[in-house]
């Protein structure tokens, strides 16, 4: 699967195919991998350790908004095997 650094996906949906969209997000978090997938593209993402979440909603006269977004930090920059030594002489 092509790596890219962003996918946007905008469509109509009715409720029904909207919650199984959030089931379909629900477990891939619980198992660490989403695959986001249209006609256009392809995104694999590796949600891990602590995420932030943030939830916004807003309401005027005529429209209604709700923006879940989920964040994470890549721990790669954190030393690897790097090896530590204590001694006394």
């Amino acid at each position: 699967m092509k790596r890219n650094n962003r996918f946007r996906h905008e469509s109509l949906q009715d409720e029904k195919s909207i919650k199984e969209l959030l089931t379909a997000l629900s477990n891939g978090l619980a198992k660490g991998k989403i695959v986001l997938e249209d006609e256009n593209d392809s995104m694999m993402l590796e949600p891990h350790g602590l995420l932030r979440l943030k939830i916004s909603a807003s309401q005027d006269e005529d429209r209604s908004r709700l923006t879940v977004r989920i964040s994470w930090k890549e721990e790669d920059n954190i030393p690897k095997g790097k090896s530590l030594k204590i001694n006394s002489k």
